[in-house]
């Protein structure tokens, strides 16, 4: 059987190691999340989910994400992954996406993206609960509203999975995602293509996917 990589992409706070957990445990596939990665800089530098994490000590956090990427490219042929992101609408976002969805080719691996999306109001609510603080998770609801207002969230590739989670409990979510398979889904964007913005200039380009 070809190992699978599966890619949860949302917004903080949405619940994507929550459903990653239970998906892990659907499918034996290795979870790793974003913070697993991220916090061995993160919390050195005293991160806690509320005040905002500087742009060199981001850059860290990428460093330990790509020697993770190069660890799963290593793995086994019976070791599937789970990986999870919040990917804006920035050319660096694309580049991460690449980077997941290259590794999957690089392996032979099934890609699996999953677009994980939640109404404004529900997503306010999960961003404060308390447990978010114990992996340095965005814990500041105005932070994050103007983190989607100014950079708002990557359109989903074609054939990806989009899962409306306001209502869906994360097991729902999960064996939604272990049964998808190779279905492919319509886009939001009937043309073909994506609204992306320069993390350099700010400015809007298009891009086709």
């Amino acid at each position: 059987m070809r190992p699978k990589v599966y890619h949860l992409v949302g917004p903080p706070g949405i619940g994507k190691r929550t459903i990653g957990v239970h998906l892990a445990e659907l499918t034996g596939a290795v979870l790793l999340d974003n913070h697993l990665f991220r916090d061995a800089v993160y919390k050195p530098f005293g991160a806690d989910g509320l005040r905002p994490i500087p742009p060199k000590v981001q850059a860290l956090g990428t460093q330990v994400w790509a020697l993770g990427l190069q660890a799963a490219r290593l793995a086994p042929r019976d070791v599937s992954h789970i990986f999870t992101a919040y990917l804006p609408a920035l050319d660096s976002a694309v580049l991460s996406w690449q980077r997941v969805r290259d590794l999957a080719t690089d392996r032979d691996a099934d890609y699996v993206p999953v677009w994980l999306t939640c109404e404004p109001g529900e997503l306010t609510r999960r961003v404060t609960m308390p447990e978010r603080a114990e992996r340095a998770k965005l814990r500041d609801p105005e932070r994050l509203q103007r983190l989607l207002a100014e950079n708002g969230s990557l359109p989903p590739p074609p054939g990806a999975l989009h899962l409306d989670t306001t209502t869906m409990s994360p097991a729902v979510a999960a064996r939604a995602i272990a049964g998808h398979h190779d279905k492919v889904l319509p886009l939001p964007d009937a043309s073909g293509t994506s609204q992306v913005r320069n993390g350099s200039s700010g400015r809007r380009h298009t891009r086709s996917d």
